[in-house]
């Protein structure tokens, strides 16, 4: 489920980094952060992933009590 919501979360910044361009400029400060929080995006959800699997195996672990 979590994963899902990231997935979700991040959708369509393709467009999001042709609207800076367009609007603000090839080299103005918006595209440029818009390209470098897709490339942080990534990493931070494919270590959110990580932590969501982690969990879920720990959990799955514990004895559950009747």
């Amino acid at each position: 489920m979590a994963p899902m919501a990231m997935i979700g979360a991040s959708n369509h910044f393709e467009v999001a980094i042709a609207t800076a361009t367009m609007l603000f400029g090839l080299s103005s400060a918006a595209a440029l952060a818009t390209v470098v929080g897709v490339l942080i995006e990534v990493p931070v959800m494919l270590m959110l992933v990580k932590i969501c699997l982690h969990l879920s195996k720990k959990n799955e672990m514990k004895p559950q009590s009747c």
